[in-house]
């Protein structure tokens, strides 16, 4: 009998207030949030079965740590294509909410499987009135457990909407609708028992070994100093992602930072500290977008700065030569 696998790293979800602690702490495992799903929603899910990977708070995830959890993913969609008869349907992932679009887009990006993979979360902690938890759970499994989901590579579900990882990305600080795609919109809903998507994407997959841990995220503001990025250099980076002006425009003290960089080997990727809307522009002026190709940066069209990094960081980890990490960062 086929299942869905869940795999809870810790976070909101997971969470609820203690007054001994003075706040929320961690409380559910795996089993207890399987459990709560198969009590409130049986029939109506699949078979589940659950295991715990950490678990952490999403903003205390190290590199290894995160990962750690994609080589867990790997190996559980192994077993299924060891047992198929027996094997997981899909795999579904609760995690907190601070990091959780930089794992989705990690898994989508190097997972190549046609098993559907759903990571969730939630809003508030279990103690809450209105606790979201539970809700986004049955919904996320529910999306794993559909066929439809199948080669879509990995999808958030949180508040009933589905979201590509490469769009998603946290908007609000408190808000239950805090998950947007702010480009394009949600791929999908879950309406009650059903799954419906209104749209099909399409996913780059990269092989790589590993992350490379030594690229940072700088984000540009007016008037800012180019000193953050020559520091960067001096202490080894091997990549720098840089959230630029509008459509990728850095102002023109930075230019010759850039240059130096790309020359002595670092990668220098463009982003836009945007929420939407894709990079180049018409202008000629120095520092526009033309300026920062000519330079030899790479280009993050529709990434925004964390993805951007998550990357970069696995281009290099695949290879060390600049020809091939521009070919796999397209």
């Amino acid at each position: 009998m086929s299942s869905v696998h869940l795999i809870a790293t810790g976070g909101t979800i997971a969470m609820a207030k203690d007054p001994a602690a003075g706040g929320a702490v961690l409380s559910l495992g795996g089993s207890d949030l399987a459990s709560a799903l198969r009590s409130l929603a049986l029939p109506i899910v699949p078979a589940l079965t659950s295991e715990e990977y950490g678990p952490l708070p999403s903003c205390q995830f190290t590199v290894d740590h995160l990962w750690g959890l994609r080589q867990r993913v790997v190996e559980c969609l192994a077993q299924t294509r060891a047992h198929d008869s027996d094997g997981i349907q899909g795999i579904v992932i609760t995690h907190g909410t601070d990091t959780l679009e930089e794992t989705a887009y990690l898994l989508d990006l190097t997972v190549p499987s046609s098993t559907p993979i759903v990571v969730t979360g939630a809003m508030r902690v279990a103690s809450d009135p209105g606790y979201d938890g539970y809700a986004n759970l049955i919904a996320a499994v529910r999306v794993a457990a559909s066929a439809e989901a199948e080669n879509l590579g990995t999808l958030v579900v949180l508040n009933d909407e589905i979201h590509s990882a490469r769009d998603v990305t946290k908007t609000h600080s408190q808000s239950l609708d805090t998950f947007q795609s702010p480009s394009w919109g949600p791929i999908g809903r879950v309406e009650a028992e059903r799954v419906v998507f209104t749209r099909r994407v399409q996913r780059q997959v990269l092989e790589c070994p590993s992350l490379e841990p030594g690229v940072l995220l700088v984000k540009l503001a007016v008037g800012m100093d180019a000193g953050i990025l020559r520091l960067a250099v001096s202490n080894g980076a091997r990549g720098v992602v840089i959230e630029a002006f509008g459509g990728g425009r850095v102002p023109p003290w930075w230019l010759d930072p850039i240059r130096q960089a790309v020359s002595s080997g670092v990668a220098v990727a463009i982003t836009s500290r945007c929420a939407a809307g894709s990079l180049g522009d018409p202008y000629r002026y120095t520092g526009a977008y033309k300026d920062l190709v000519e330079a030899g940066c790479l280009i993050a069209n529709g990434l925004n700065g964390q993805k951007a990094r998550i990357k970069l960081m696995a281009a290099l980890g695949a290879s060390c030569d600049p020809v091939t990490v521009r070919l796999l960062f397209g």
